[in-house]
């Protein structure tokens, strides 16, 4: 009798659970088909890195002399902005290039996710929903995170360093496959050294990889250590000896920065309340591991990428730095149940028929806690409303966001009203229009009008607090007024900069833009003013 309604009860809520995170798959959907069609930036820094990408595809280098015109450099490894490269024949230099990419590797992240649960759960030999519903609702869950969503769609490389971290765990998991192992191995190191020249953070996910490899076999460990040292060293010492030292200049020393634990503390909190269900489930397994049987290459990546996530206290960080223990998170989750599923049936028979509940349970559990959607519309206004979200919405700086996010404040994840679009096209007739060349904070101006880019602002400033930038000549062009107009945001420039800025260029309009100030300043010899 108690069968009987076990069954029809996992059945309502396995599709409850997939409804729902189906769900969030479509409002991530909705949101990156939102910025395909954005030809602005939507977070600083986009147009930057899609102005490398532009760079490369001219056989030129983005390392470059910050105190020379254009005063510009990256500081980033090159492995995102050559994955750009292909596209822009088809996209030309605008953002939905990069967006596309970006896009891309997270689906293939929560697909990676799904598939190393349900290789686990089939060697264990489980029934259909751990070796289907199981795998599906551990990719989805990535893809649902309020972290993942915000930061997917963009221009920015974060997210390639995460698809090639996960699949490089997903190799060397299986290091000692008696018939694959060593391609596994091989392979394991390809993609780490891709995720490592993707972004810099990814040394984390290699310590580990390579401590887990050292618990298994010392022997291999070395060898593989010493083999990725050897080819990434002769990588970075080529770029660097091409670059004349740029390359180490603005990779390395230009990262260097201030550090405030108080930022890192609100970032681990969001991560700790926006994943409970997840972070405890991958924690209990971390420990059942550690005393009980042996870490797992899993386990140890999701110690190293809680570490990476505490380093969101640099500045210039965020959120975005946790991503990666959100997606070892997941794959821990998914394989606690199937060690649950696996082992408690045997300690206790009795509980098998209604086990399976607990799958399905435990993801509608967490589903609540990273709730985000837009709040208007034919679709998101009922929903939110019958969600009693509807009047919730975000506060930008200038406007308010139509839009909902458990995680509270953000910059990111709403999506363009007609007024953003207008908005733009008043910025960009600034650009159009100037007789020099425009000292814009965002690239996507410059590139849309053809015009040169001038400037990374954060790079600028992050060599100036290092006592490595020397401003004397971007300073003497600002005071021969040789910019035609000045575009600010956040004005994240070494001061000196801001304060020739403001004695030889004056403002003329304050443009709101997707929730924030734009700032449009010509200069005096244009206004009439000494």
């Amino acid at each position: 009798m108690k069968n009987r309604w076990l069954s029809p009860l996992k059945t309502t809520l396995v599709l409850l659970a997939l409804l729902v995170f189906l769900g969030y798959l479509a409002v991530y959907l909705t949101y990156a088909v939102a910025l395909f069609r954005w030809p602005f930036d939507y977070d600083q820094g986009e147009g930057f890195e899609l102005y490398d990408a532009v760079l490369y595809s001219r056989g030129e280098w983005p390392y470059r002399d910050n105190a020379t015109f254009p005063f510009y450099a990256s500081n980033y490894p090159p492995l995102f902005h050559l994955l750009i490269v292909p596209l822009l024949p088809i996209f030309g230099p605008r953002l939905i290039a990069g967006r596309l990419v970006s896009f891309i590797t997270t689906l293939v992240t929560g697909a990676t996710i799904g598939w190393m649960v349900h290789r686990e759960a089939r060697e264990a030999n489980l029934p259909p929903l751990y070796t289907h519903v199981l795998p599906t609702l551990s990719g989805l869950a990535f893809l649902s995170s309020n972290i993942v969503y915000q930061i997917g769609p963009l221009c920015r490389l974060h997210m390639t360093m995460v698809m090639f971290e996960t699949l490089a765990v997903a190799a060397i998991a299986g290091f000692q496959h008696p018939r694959h192992g060593r391609r596994n191995l091989l392979l394991g190191l390809l993609l780490l050294l891709c995720a490592g020249y993707t972004k810099q953070l990814a040394v984390f996910t290699v310590a580990a990889a390579l401590g887990f490899v050292l618990l298994r076999d010392v022997r291999k460990a070395l060898l593989a250590g010493a083999a990725l040292a050897v080819v990434a060293g002769g990588i970075f010492l080529l770029i660097d000896r091409a670059t004349g030292g740029q390359w180490t200049i603005n990779i390395i020393h230009a990262n260097v920065n201030e550090f405030d634990y108080q930022q890192t503390l609100v970032f681990l909190w969001q991560w700790l309340r926006l994943h409970p269900v997840l972070i405890l489930l991958a924690a209990g397994l971390l420990v059942y591991e550690l005393y009980w049987d042996r870490l797992s290459v899993y386990a140890i990546w999701f110690i190293f990428a809680v570490g990476m996530g505490l380093l969101s206290g640099k500045w210039g960080a965020g959120p975005a730095y946790f991503t990666t223990s959100i997606a070892a998170a997941c794959v821990m989750t998914g394989r606690a149940l199937v060690r649950l599923g696996k082992g408690l049936p045997r300690r206790w028979p009795q509980v098998k028929s209604a086990l399976p509940l607990l799958v399905p349970i435990l993801f509608l559990i967490q589903a609540p806690f990273t709730l985000h959607l837009p709040t208007e519309g034919p679709v998101f206004g009922p929903l939110a409303r019958a969600l009693g979200v509807a009047d919730r919405s975000v506060q930008g700086d200038c406007t308010t966001f139509a839009y909902y996010d458990s995680g509270g404040y953000t910059q990111l994840g709403h999506l363009l009203t007609p007024q953003d679009y207008r908005a733009g096209e008043r910025i960009l007739a600034y650009v159009r229009a100037a007789d020099g060349p425009p000292f814009s904070e965002e690239a996507a101006f410059s590139l849309l009008t053809g015009r040169p880019v001038v400037t990374n602002p954060t790079q600028l400033l992050n060599l100036y607090k290092n006592g490595l930038l020397d401003t004397s000549e971007i300073i003497r062009r600002i005071e021969s007024e040789e910019f035609g107009v000045v575009v600010f945001r956040a004005q994240f420039y070494p001061q000196p900069v801001l304060e020739a800025i403001g004695q030889h260029y004056r403002p003329v309009e304050h443009i709101c833009m997707n929730g924030f100030y734009y700032h449009i300043l010509l200069p005096n010899r244009l206004l009439g003013k000494e």
